[in-house]
């Protein structure tokens, strides 16, 4: 049946999309050799990328593709693999994300038995040969990768689809509804089986842009399971444990650019009155808290690297965290966590829930984005459980 209305008009705007892909797709190939001599993509396996394997698919068995953008997105998919994994063994499991950082922190948490490469870019070529290698019987795409050519060319191969943790920003949301992108998304929207939006907000963002309501299936927000799994090496945690055990301590964790000197403002404030006292800064990016110490160590600061394995020697009152995945243990350090990305205007918080399950009284700006379900609902619980303070009044929180 020929489809009419926005539909066929979603129709016209994704043949312009793919034309656009193909013709762009030298540029991306240069722009991805770029991010590589960066080192923002994976020296050997950036090829990935492009949709060319690294791994053979296994010879029989149905597969199952897992994808997210990012680290804290691929944090939230593992316990649904893991019960993927245990309900069904028969099924082959294959894991993508598109950022190095993702890479090594998952690759040692996943089971072993998952599949992990990173994403292909959405390129008719890049995404053609993906789709044709791996041949998955089901995708599950976590949070707000919307990929016309994933979705298209996964839906005419017979491919089921399923979100996760479906989220839109306000920002996002505002864009897929103009007048020209909202046909593409009416035409998007429908390929998926299932839609399991992260708040009530969300479902209706996805209502409003033409998701059938027999695919919203209301699961609340992955980021509240916080995944036990096992830390291969707990004893540099247990150490820092020791050299804090007679100290104060509070912690900044996920700082942006910027946000850094808000919290050193507060740290200078609290060492007048409480000179024993420790700050943990664990910038959203390593460089970032390796930029941070250079600057601190030139103004004759004492300062600790996570990296280096320093001890905490007599006048270090800065802990620079410079690593990746160990925040959820580091939480449980300090009985104070402020959670950054959410002090300027553009930011959009990032995951308060790790910070609570670990004991942590909850500090935060107030730039939460799509967080801002997860402050409401545990301030429902309890009034103090989160705080929230704008930036030039934060330091009298404490």
């Amino acid at each position: 049946m020929a489809m009419t209305g926005p539909m066929a008009k979603g129709e016209i705007v994704y043949r312009i999309y793919r034309a656009l892909t193909y013709g762009l797709s030298p540029l991306l190939h240069l722009h991805l050799h770029w991010r590589k001599l960066r080192g923002l993509e994976h020296p050997i396996r950036w090829r990935e990328r492009l949709g060319r394997p690294s791994l053979r698919r296994p010879s029989s068995g149905p597969l199952l593709w897992f994808h997210a953008v990012s680290l804290g997105e691929g944090m939230a998919a593992i316990p649904v693999i893991k019960f993927c994994s245990q309900w069904r063994p028969d099924v082959h499991i294959l894991m993508t994300t598109t950022t190095v950082s993702a890479f090594e922190v998952l690759k040692d948490r996943l089971p072993a038995n998952v599949i992990y490469q990173f994403a292909p870019i959405d390129t008719p070529a890049a995404m053609d040969a993906f789709l044709g290698y791996w041949k998955p019987n089901w995708i599950v795409i976590m949070e707000s990768e919307l990929w016309p050519n994933l979705i298209i060319g996964a839906s005419k191969c017979g491919i089921s689809l399923a979100l996760l943790n479906a989220r839109l920003s306000a920002k996002s949301f505002r864009h897929w509804s103009r007048p020209v992108l909202f046909p593409l998304m009416c035409l998007l929207l429908p390929k998926f089986s299932l839609i399991a939006p992260l708040s009530s907000v969300q479902a209706i963002h996805f209502q409003l842009l033409q998701a059938p309501p027999f695919s919203i299936k209301f699961s609340g927000d992955l980021k509240y399971v916080v995944d036990e799994y096992e830390q291969k090496d707990t004893r540099h945690i247990e150490y820092l444990q020791k050299q804090l055990s007679q100290k104060q301590v509070w912690m900044a964790a996920s700082i942006h650019r910027g946000e850094e000197e808000i919290i050193l403002g507060v740290h200078n404030v609290l060492v007048q009155t409480h000179p024993d006292i420790v700050t943990i800064i664990v910038p959203r990016h390593p460089q970032h808290g390796q930029e941070i110490a250079e600057e601190l160590q030139k103004g004759g600061q004492n300062v600790a690297l996570r990296s280096q394995h320093k001890e905490l020697i007599p006048g270090t009152s800065i802990y620079l965290v410079d690593t990746l995945g160990e925040l959820r243990q580091l939480y449980k350090l300090t009985p104070i966590a402020v959670i950054g990305g959410s002090f300027f205007p553009g930011l959009a918080g990032h995951n308060i829930s790790e910070a609570a399950a670990a004991g942590c009284a909850v500090l935060t700006g107030h730039h939460v984005g799509h967080f801002s379900h997860m402050v409401r609902e545990m301030q429902q619980y309890n009034s103090l459980s989160v705080i929230q303070k704008r930036a030039f009044k934060f330091w009298t929180s404490f």
